[in-house]
């Protein structure tokens, strides 16, 4: 029997499992995609908000994705939370050295909270050395304001972001559009060439923890199943569209997408 698709995460753990690597790791099984971990920092966090963050090794990281790498074998990879520059070194390193498929970066930089989970000498090592190694970055409108200093208000800065954070080198830029006060959610998804906007119906829950993760996961896993980028970026807008709607309640602050969501009852 031939093994499964695989795609691996660089990421983050959350302890209370809505976003992080847990996330990555529901997102990866429910798109029946073999799902792997290179752990880059553990947090204590719960749906109020993160209470502290222990980094872990730069090196400790890259052996990591040499382990799966070398023996298992990844077909897509994304990163996320990647604390300090000292690990984002060490990711832009390895990834130099295996072979990792397709790579999503999703710039993370603070929770939904405004914790922060990216040091500031960390941001400039993230855009000059790590996006050109990017098939597609994923930031949200906050992590624009933070990687380029633009604050967004409307469709039209959203497509100048783009064209700012696709200098950098990465082959796709998808500016998320889920912060404007707009009626739909639309994503601006663009190649150096052209623009194509991606919308679906905003559904009002405050449970949206993790939705950042899960869409990149999401459009992950589409690469490791071997779609091409725009139609990996479509499938992923499904899986986290349906994943809002069915978000829940957890805890006393704002809950997670429901990842489950293509095997509720």
């Amino acid at each position: 029997m031939s093994r499964p698709p695989t795609a691996l995460t660089i990421a983050g753990s959350d302890s209370g499992g809505g976003a992080g690597l847990q996330a990555d790791l529901k997102t990866f099984l429910a798109c029946r995609v073999h799902g792997m971990t290179a752990v880059t920092a553990i947090t204590a966090q719960h749906s109020r908000g993160v209470v502290r963050v222990y980094p872990v090794p730069g090196s400790f990281v890259a052996e990591q994705v040499v382990a799966v790498a070398s023996d298992i074998g990844v077909d897509a990879t994304k990163t996320g939370m990647l604390a300090n520059r000292e690990v984002v070194d060490a990711v832009v390193d390895v990834l130099g050295s295996v072979d990792v498929g397709p790579l999503v970066v999703d710039p993370v930089c603070a929770s939904q909270h405004g914790d922060p989970l990216l040091e500031p000498g960390a941001v400039d090592a993230l855009t000059s050395r790590l996006f050109p190694l990017a098939a597609l970055v994923t930031p949200n409108l906050p992590e624009v304001k933070v990687l380029l200093g633009l604050e967004v208000r409307d469709r039209d800065g959203m497509r100048e972001a783009a064209r700012r954070l696709f200098d950098y080198g990465p082959r796709w830029v998808l500016v998320k559009g889920g912060h404007l006060d707009d009626p739909v959610a639309v994503d601006v998804l663009y190649d150096g060439e052209s623009f194509n906007e991606l919308s679906a119906p905003r559904h009002p829950s405050v449970h949206t923890h993790g939705s950042g993760d899960t869409l990149a996961a999401a459009t992950t896993a589409a690469l490791a199943r071997g779609l091409d980028v725009p139609a990996a970026v479509a499938a992923g807008k499904e899986f986290i569209t349906a994943a809002v709607e069915g978000s829940f309640a957890l805890g006393s602050g704002r809950g997670p997408v429901g990842h489950f969501w293509r095997v509720r009852q």
